[in-house]
């Protein structure tokens, strides 16, 4: 009977394959640094790494492989994009923007958190993350933050989304919103054109 080899560790290549990755995101060759940020995609322990090259990396085409990675990894990405929506570089923020954007379309689970963030500047960038969902998705996120936040320009970010995709059981919510800032003016003419909106939208037909 022949001798059946016992397989190798699926951990054997691992050291390697992430050394040669982090190696490659420090290379002074484009090239050395588009190939490891694509391969790093496969590899959620390069996250930090990853978004800690991005920050430095000039090239733009190395900047996007960077990014797609990044939003490929689900969680582990998130936590390395996420820091970046707090950069002084807008051309960083409006790409981690484009990378959340990615993974909330596939993880709607990933926002309740960011939602939630103690930066202000997050919390309105995670407004706008809430437009690429359904309606019946984006609506109770976003009504679940204005019951409880306490920053205007935070509660507007979510009035103009919800203007967009909101659904009727928004519309008590508003209201009480208004009711809290109606000392803010431009605050309350944002949540009267978002109930006029979706006050206009059809009932849903029941099957």
């Amino acid at each position: 009977m022949p001798l059946v080899r016992k397989p190798a560790p699926a951990s054997s290549g691992a050291v390697p394959a992430i050394t040669g990755i982090l190696e490659g995101l420090t290379s002074s060759s484009e090239e050395a640094r588009w190939a490891a940020a694509r391969a790093a995609a496969g590899t959620p322990e390069c996250a930090a790494p990853l978004a800690a090259a991005l920050r430095i990396e000039a090239a733009p085409r190395v900047r996007e492989a960077m990014l797609t990675s990044l939003a490929r990894m689900g969680s582990a990405g998130v936590a390395g994009v996420l820091p970046l929506l707090r950069s002084s570089d807008a051309s960083l923020r409006t790409g981690a923007l484009d990378a959340l954007q990615i993974m909330i379309r596939t993880a709607p689970d990933l926002l309740p958190p960011l939602l939630e963030d103690a930066d202000a500047d997050v919390r309105i960038l995670s407004c706008e993350l809430a437009r690429s969902l359904p309606g019946e998705e984006a609506t109770p996120l976003l009504c679940n933050l204005l019951r409880h936040e306490p920053h205007p320009n935070v509660c507007a970010a979510a009035v103009d989304v919800l203007a967009e995709v909101g659904q009727s059981e928004a519309l008590p919510v508003l209201a009480a919103c208004a009711l809290r800032f109606q000392g803010t003016p431009f605050l309350a003419f944002a949540i009267q054109v978002a109930k006029d909106r979706i006050s206009r939208q059809p009932a849903p037909t029941r099957g």
